[in-house]
């Protein structure tokens, strides 16, 4: 019994070491989070505009300026207090033209509010379920796998924390699987329309409204593109400009929300679609190979699509505005860069191969992303302790201490109330949940999504926002934390505020 519980002990260390390394902060990451909030333009030009409003209120009660407006009719007598009047009156002139510029300058550069109008999710039929039995039997069926390849999935199944009513599209669950380019498309075209159809009919806004399109499907690319089979499908106008973001695995969603959020701080009084989904039927692994095996396992049919807005006129009907999002790639790393890797086995079939360090590089990542966010979300009392630990192990590093103090991860559950983790698997979850110290109630999204759907890839976190709302639990003012990581190896975050009840 004693060896159990040192061999739980260590994988618990192993699993928080493979989050948050025992190791300083790198400090480009911190001064990055810091000049995003210290040096915003938007604050300077605040500051410049206060300066100069108090300098213009304390010209213009200067006794010299209101006793020499009052009696302007005798200044040609009054040389002396008349150069004192020009002198006042040069200076609120220039600190009028001052403040008008500054005013002007903030105005034009001041940021566009991006508002979430509405999302949906696509909600598959029934008859796409794969419990257990199913999955298992139909894998055998196919031919494909030899029966260490069906134990190792069979095990995989019981681990991931999928459950019973995930979904499959009907290409590979056909008899005998039809993994071609038309079964691809219709599995893309049931996504999209499932989506789209739910969204315009819950909004009152028509395919013609819509400014920007934005794509994203990671390992399905055809010509033309999955954007152009959306403008060809809701015949949308012809002067749309779409964009079709391809490779960027399980994290593209929120790439896909950034690009929306530069585009709709060029183009004003725009609408912005994005589409978010992953497509399976061509890429379940028909090999043996167990590195490969875990993806068909853990992914799973899905799609989300949400509406964006930078319209002021829209504030009072959004749903959510978008505050911060954080980007953090490390594919210059070999390691991280081939984590997850799409590949062919020895046998010629195409497949996704997940490293076994991918909890790792995953935690690397995660870290920088929330040591970049920090600064942007946190109060003062947790960005102080954070600080402080930061200067006291890179002191220790100077002086090469023995015993080094262990790193502090600040409490984000002060900064947000709702999360939504991406559903990659049981791990990921348990992984943010220990190292996070979030209660059962943050994760419970994350898994119920995983539960019921599986793996979505980059609608995921749609899937556990739309779970959030439906459990009643988000209220106005409320902030939302979407963190998703994917291939490349890449950890985005999103933070939305909730604007109504």
């Amino acid at each position: 019994m004693a060896s159990k519980t040192i061999k739980k002990d260590e994988k618990d260390e192993k699993l928080k070491s493979y989050w948050f390394p025992d190791r300083t902060a790198e400090l480009e990451y911190v001064r990055f989070g810091y000049s995003r909030w210290y040096f915003d333009y938007r604050l300077l030009y605040l500051a410049l505009i206060t300066v100069s409003a108090s300098f213009l209120f304390t010209a213009l009660q200067r006794p010299e300026f209101l006793e020499i407006s009052n009696t302007a009719y005798t200044l040609a007598q009054q040389s002396s207090k008349t150069e004192q009047f020009w002198v006042i009156l040069s200076a609120v002139v220039v600190c009028l033209v001052v403040l008008v510029a500054i005013i002007t300058i903030y105005f034009l550069k001041k940021s566009r509010t991006v508002y979430l109008l509405q999302f949906s999710t696509y909600q598959p039929p029934e008859d796409l379920k794969v419990p257990y039995s199913r999955f298992m039997g139909h894998s055998k069926l196919s031919g494909y796998f030899d029966e260490e390849g069906l134990q190792f999935q069979d095990k995989l199944l019981s681990r991931t924390g999928l459950g019973e009513e995930t979904y499959f599209p009907p290409g590979i669950l056909a008899e005998p699987p039809e993994t071609n380019m038309a079964m691809a498309r219709k599995e893309a075209e049931m996504v999209f329309t499932g989506c789209l159809d739910s969204l315009f009919s819950s909004t009152g806004f028509s395919p013609k409204d819509i400014d920007i399109l934005i794509v994203n499907c990671s390992l399905f690319n055809p010509t033309p593109s999955l954007a152009e089979m959306i403008i060809n499908k809701y015949k949308m106008r012809s002067d749309i400009r779409n964009y079709n973001l391809a490779g960027m695995g399980c994290s593209a969603g929120v790439i896909s929300i950034d690009l929306a959020r530069d585009l709709l701080q060029v183009h004003k009084d725009s609408l912005a679609l994005v589409v978010s989904t992953e497509n399976i039927t061509q890429n379940w692994y028909r090999g043996n190979r167990k590195s490969m095996l875990i993806s068909n396992t853990l992914f799973r049919l899905g799609g989300a699509a949400i509406l964006l807005s930078n319209k002021s006129s829209h504030s009072s009907k959004a749903k959510y505005s978008l505050n911060h999002v954080i980007r953090v790639h490390k594919g210059a790393n070999d390691e991280a860069y081939r984590a997850v890797y799409q590949d062919e086995d020895e046998k010629g079939f195409k497949g996704v191969s997940i490293s076994k360090d991918l909890m790792q590089i995953a935690g690397d990542a995660l870290k920088t992303n929330l040591t970049m966010l920090g600064p942007l979300v946190l109060p003062w009392s947790e960005q102080i302790k954070f600080f402080m630990n930061l200067m006291l192990r890179k002191y220790e590093g100077y002086t090469k201490a023995a015993k080094r103090t262990p790193s502090y991860v600040p409490d984000f559950k002060k900064a947000f109330q709702h999360f939504c983790i991406h559903a990659g698997g049981r791990a990921i979850i348990d992984g943010l949940e220990e190292n996070l110290k979030l209660e059962p109630h943050h994760v419970e999204p994350s898994r119920a999504t995983l539960y019921r759907y599986g793996n979505t890839s980059s609608s995921s976190i749609w899937y556990e926002l739309q779970y959030i709302e439906w459990s009643g639990s988000i209220k106005k003012g409320e902030k939302v934390f979407q963190i998703a990581l994917g291939s490349g190896f890449q950890c985005n975050s999103a933070v939305w505020q909730r604007l109504r009840k």
